[in-house]
């Protein structure tokens, strides 16, 4: 006779082996891909992180859509331009769903746009695109601002007088004020209290975001939710903006409503008192805070992050940077407003600020998707509810695509005459519906930010200082590893 706790181990043996039979069967419903085990799925191949040279490998051995098992769940991977922008733009609407993992879910509960789908997506989405417009987006006003936040941090640089500086701060200050400016209505100075609470909640999501405990949170949420960890300091963190975002609402509530809206918050109050005597109302509190927090995110952490890696190339490649101010002085006068414009009278500083781009990769993989109904990816069949997930590096990387992809190389953008070059697989900004509404702005930042830097600044290495770590930390977004440089004025 087997003891009890004999026959408790042969059960978990026939109960792992019958799960290992199903998924084998369910696997032949999808693209191929690595034999997923009973419970982690393919989190053993993934060596337990979401590594992008993994996913690029793992593409060498199963095609350029393959499946990658997360527990029960299956997740096709897209890998190269071709792959990515086919599966994301031949049928755009079909692959617009947002996957609602359990942590995600814990964040936002499907509201406001980042998180969101369906109809709700679509109308939070529209009104975020259509106000940003109203509010100057791709218009000279907004320009203004992105100037005047640009000039400020100009003057930061140029008070610390050549003194070495983590210049992650400064970058995130004077980014994110561009966007608080037009969510809230005002600026941030640097030693405000509450705007670095904003910050630190803002890194902790981002550390999160991608690690074994956020993949370990979606593979066992019930039991994660009982126990302390990472996850719980994000969820906190996250509550750090709502609560902000709730704070900043009540203020314009009780400011009033005036006839000329000054912000984005003025907009969607006056948009929820015209639709407060709906059946059912289609702007409300909670996803205004939502929408909210995934502006001062999505506004923030991108672009700032992009130009911290920015300076630390030019640091890298002290020969572009002396191109780059080289083609500056000659176009422009010392003292001249960069515009967004001058991106065309200067194309070789319009090349490095893609090449950046391209480079740091800072988002390696787009948020995961849904097939909203049946749907053809490739050739291939997919079920309603599918997964599809666009490996953005392998585009941004793709060997097919680039001349030295591994490579910092602005001739990557520029022909050979020396002009701008477009190139179609260029997607930082991702492809198809769920494309980053923000994109114009922030190529503005990059644009006027990095010039007028780079105009102002010759960045080096402190004094005794000869190596400097150019591998990105893995987390939300590929960050540098923090440095500190010198900005010596010109």
């Amino acid at each position: 006779m087997l003891t009890i706790s004999q026959a408790f181990v042969v059960l978990i043996i026939f109960l792992l082996i019958v799960s290992f039979f199903k998924l084998q069967k369910a696997c032949k419903q999808f693209p191929p891909g690595p034999a997923p085990l009973p419970l982690l799925g393919n989190l053993v191949h993934l060596k337990f992180q979401f590594h992008r040279d993994l996913l690029m490998e793992l593409a060498k051995t199963h095609g350029n859509m393959y499946t990658l098992w997360f527990g029960w769940t299956p997740v096709i991977i897209l890998n190269g331009y071709q792959a990515v922008k086919d599966g994301m733009t031949t049928h755009p609407e079909d692959v617009s769903g947002r996957m609602l993992a359990p942590f995600f879910r814990a964040l936002a509960k499907g509201k406001g746009i980042i998180l969101a789908s369906g109809h709700s997506w679509k109308q939070q989405r529209r009104f975020g695109i259509m106000t940003l417009r109203r509010m100057g987006m791709g218009k000279k006003c907004l320009e203004l601002r992105v100037q005047e936040e640009a000039s400020h941090l100009v003057e930061f640089f140029m008070s610390l007088k050549g003194r070495p500086v983590d210049p992650s701060f400064p970058l995130f200050h004077s980014i994110s004020n561009v966007i608080c400016a037009l969510v809230f209505g005002y600026h941030f100075s640097d030693g405000d209290k509450t705007f670095h609470e904003l910050i630190s909640a803002t890194e902790n999501l981002f550390r999160f975001a991608g690690s074994f405990v956020h993949q370990l949170y979606d593979l066992l949420p019930w039991l994660m939710r009982c126990l302390p960890g990472p996850h719980k300091k994000a969820l906190s963190s996250y509550n750090v903006l709502s609560n902000f975002a709730r704070k900043e609402i009540r203020r314009h509530v009780e400011r009033g409503m005036s006839d000329e809206p000054q912000d984005f918050i003025d907009f969607y109050l006056a948009e929820m008192e015209k639709s407060k005597d709906g059946a059912k109302p289609k702007y409300d509190e909670d996803n205004l805070v939502h929408v909210i927090n995934d502006l001062f995110l999505g506004g923030s952490e991108t672009s700032s992050t992009t130009l911290y890696w920015g300076l630390l190339y030019m640091v890298v490649n002290p020969d572009v940077q002396e191109k780059v101010q080289k083609e500056l002085d000659a176009v422009l006068g010392p003292s001249q407003l960069i515009c967004y414009e001058d991106r065309r009278k200067l194309p070789y500083t319009t090349a490095v600020v893609h090449e950046i781009q391209r480079f740091s990769n800072i988002v390696f993989v787009g948020v995961p998707r849904v097939c909203v109904r049946d749907t053809t990816l490739l050739g291939f069949p997919l079920k309603k509810g599918t997964v599809v997930m666009p490996n953005i590096a392998s585009v941004l990387y793709d060997p097919e695509q680039w001349e030295t992809p591994r490579h910092f190389n602005p001739a990557h953008f520029l022909d050979k005459e020396g002009n701008f070059m477009p190139r179609e697989a260029f997607l930082p900004f991702s492809a198809g519906h769920r494309v980053c509404l923000g994109e114009h702005l922030a190529r503005t930042e990059l644009f006027i930010f990095f010039a007028n830097l780079l105009r102002a600044f010759t960045f080096q290495l402190p004094e005794g200082v000869t190596k400097i770590n150019t591998e990105p930390i893995f987390g939300g977004t590929l960050r540098p590893h923090p440095y500190r440089i010198c900005a010596i004025p010109r």
